[in-house]
């Protein structure tokens, strides 16, 4: 086992010094686009949820036989994915939860955690509840290694990891014959009032000659550009959620900016993510999908755009072979 650059181990972990915040003087002040108002914020994402009917389907697990380079990757909803290599089991933000607080699951997940394959590699993006979900988390088949930005590893004792990594950006781990980096986003990492020391990203995951990139949360960046310039990805899975009105578009992208980012990326297959399943916004429940199926059109991207169903796994063939069924 070895590594690129620095990495830090849970074990292994310095304690940088808590800077003093003060309280928040209102309920906006909570997150970095001050965008929220006790008001709207319940009668737009909680009440409207509410009155919801939680719609989908578990699905019967239906994982792929996979030969040497070939890739499946099951969206679970949200922000959570499960990719598969021949040998390789690797878990994204899991969430299964049909609530977080008062936020209700507008779609359930499209499998539950007890039909999970043995989870080899965990990768946690940042701290906030909708990704690093610790119920979920103690329902995994204990995986055997979690990596993590910087700051979130004592979020993760307990929680039946047999090793926990901590990464800052553009450093990388590997083992055995995989490599996960850190990348760059633009949003932020605190889970609470007083812990902004955590940190936040997105992951490059290199495998078998396939490259996989998940955005986490972010809003639209040029950091894309040097991801691109740096380790252009093949698959980049991009939110396009929770973007309405403008000013949360200071820490989440909507459909015009995946497109954009998905540029700057020189990805091959779009995948979108962070749509349909919370309303953690003020657009439509169905609006992100819609709008990115004619943003591609418009732009001669269709055969580039893999719109997935919760819980049904999609082979992307190596490049030399490249389709995806």
């Amino acid at each position: 086992m070895h590594n690129t650059r620095q990495m830090t181990d849970l074990h292994h972990q310095e304690q940088s010094p808590k800077k003093r915040r003060k309280l928040p003087r209102s309920f906006k002040e909570l997150t970095p686009s001050n965008h929220f108002s006790p008001r709207t914020f319940f009668h737009e994402l909680v009440w409207k949820a509410l009155l919801t009917k939680r719609r989908g389907e578990y699905q019967e697990p239906k994982f792929p036989a996979l030969h040497r380079g070939e890739l499946a990757i099951t969206w679970i909803g949200h922000a959570s994915f499960l990719a598969q290599f021949s040998d390789l089991n690797v878990l994204i933000d899991p969430n299964f939860a049909n609530w977080i607080f008062l936020l209700k699951r507008i779609k359930r997940a499209g499998l539950r955690a007890s039909d999970l394959p043995p989870i080899d590699l965990l990768l946690l993006t940042h701290a906030h509840f909708d990704h690093f979900h610790k119920p979920s988390l103690r329902k995994l088949p204990s995986p055997k290694i979690a990596v993590m930005p910087w700051g979130m590893g004592d979020l993760a004792k307990n929680l039946g990891f047999g090793r926990v990594v901590e990464l800052q950006w553009w450093e990388s781990f590997s083992h055995e014959d995989w490599k996960v980096t850190l990348t760059p986003t633009k949003h932020w990492g605190a889970r609470m009032l007083h812990d902004e020391h955590r940190g936040y990203g997105g992951f490059i995951l290199e495998h078998q000659g396939r490259r996989l990139f998940h955005a986490g949360d972010s809003a639209y960046f040029d950091g894309f550009k040097e991801i691109g310039r740096r380790c252009p990805p093949e698959i980049a899975l991009l939110p396009i959620g929770a973007y309405y009105p403008d000013s949360f578009r200071n820490v989440h992208m909507g459909p015009d900016e995946a497109v954009k980012a998905f540029h700057d990326l020189h990805a091959q297959w779009l995948v979108p993510m962070h749509y349909g399943s919370f309303k953690l916004a003020f657009e439509d429940i169905d609006e992100p999908p819609r709008w990115l199926k004619e943003l591609c059109h418009q732009g001669g991207l269709t055969h580039r755009l893999r719109i997935l169903d919760e819980g049904v796994p999609l082979v992307f063939h190596p490049p030399h072979n490249r389709h995806a069924t």
